[in-house]
C-alpha cells in the first residue's frame, strides 16, 4: 500500500498528470475563444456605440473578418492571436502536433493578414487572398480535430460521442462552405445579419463546443485514473508508458 502510493506521488506520475490538466485547458482555451467571439463582436460593436453616443446602425458586421474595420478590431485580433497560441502550444500525439501547430500559424495569419475593405488597393487586395486563404485552412484543420482527432475507433469512447464529434466536423465543412457561397454570391448583402457572417458563427461554434467537449472528457479520464488508451489518438501514436514504480 504504501509503494502503491509513493508511485502515485512520484515526480513521473505527477508529470503526466499535469500533462493532462494541461492539454485538457488548452482545449478548453481554445473551445472558449470559438464559442465567445462571434456573438462578442456585433456585441461590442453594439455596446461602444451606445457608449459613445453614436448611432447603432450597422453594428453588426458583414462577416466576422470585416470586423478589423470597426470598433472590435482589437477584439477580433486578440481572439485570433490567442486561439493561435494555445493551438501552438497543443502538445498530444505526433499527428496533431503537427495539425495544431498548422492551425495555430493559420490562426496568427488570419489575424495579422487583414480581409480587403471597400476600395482596396492592389496590396491590399493581395493580402485578402492571403486571409481568405488562412481562414479557409484553420477551418478545415479544426474540423479534421474533430473527424479524425476526437474520435477514434481505438479507444473506448462511447459510440454517441464519437458521433457527435463527426456531426461537429461536418457541421464546420458545411458552414465554411456555405459562407465561401454567400461571400461569392453576396446573397443577403441587404440583411441587417448577413448569411456569411451565420455561416462563420455555426462553423466557429461547432468546434467550440467540439474542443470543449474534448476538454471536458480527456479531465473526466483524468479523474477517474483510467488508462491512456480510453483516450482518442493516432491510430499508430504509442500509449504513454506507465512509471516504472506503478507498473509494480
Amino acid at each position: 500500500m504504501l509503494h502503491d502510493s509513493h508511485a502515485q506521488n512520484s515526480p513521473g506520475v505527477r508529470r503526466s498528470i499535469q500533462d493532462v490538466r494541461t492539454i485538457a485547458i488548452l482545449r478548453l482555451g481554445v473551445g472558449l475563444i470559438g464559442i465567445l467571439l462571434p456573438p462578442a463582436l456585433p456585441f461590442g460593436n453594439w455596446l461602444s456605440a451606445e457608449v459613445m453616443g453614436r448611432s447603432t446602425d450597422g453594428f453588426w458586421p458583414a462577416s466576422m473578418s470585416a470586423s478589423y474595420y470597426t470598433g472590435t478590431r482589437n477584439l477580433f485580433v486578440g481572439g485570433l492571436c490567442a486561439l493561435g497560441v494555445f493551438l501552438i502550444c497543443y502538445r498530444f500525439d505526433h499527428r496533431d502536433d503537427r495539425w495544431s501547430t498548422a492551425a495555430g500559424f493559420f490562426a496568427l495569419g488570419v489575424a495579422l493578414c487583414p480581409t480587403r475593405p471597400d476600395g482596396a488597393s492592389g496590396v491590399q487586395r493581395t493580402v485578402g487572398v492571403f486571409h481568405l486563404v488562412f481562414a479557409g485552412l484553420l477551418f478545415v484543420m479544426l474540423a479534421m480535430f474533430c473527424l479524425y482527432s476526437f474520435r477514434n475507433p481505438r479507444s473506448t469512447q462511447p459510440a454517441r460521442v464519437s458521433t457527435a464529434y463527426l456531426v461537429a466536423g461536418v457541421v464546420i465543412l458545411v458552414a465554411l462552405g456555405f459562407s465561401a457561397l454567400a461571400g461569392l454570391t453576396g446573397i443577403g448583402s441587404d440583411w441587417s445579419v448577413r448569411p456569411l457572417y451565420l455561416g462563420e458563427w455555426l462553423a466557429t461554434w461547432a468546434f467550440g463546443i467540439a474542443w470543449i467537449g474534448a476538454a471536458l472528457e480527456l479531465a473526466a479520464h483524468g479523474r477517474a485514473g483510467d488508462d491512456a488508451a480510453t483516450v482518442p489518438r493516432q491510430a499508430n501514436a504509442p500509449l504513454e508508458p506507465r512509471h516504472p514504480e506503478a507498473q509494480a
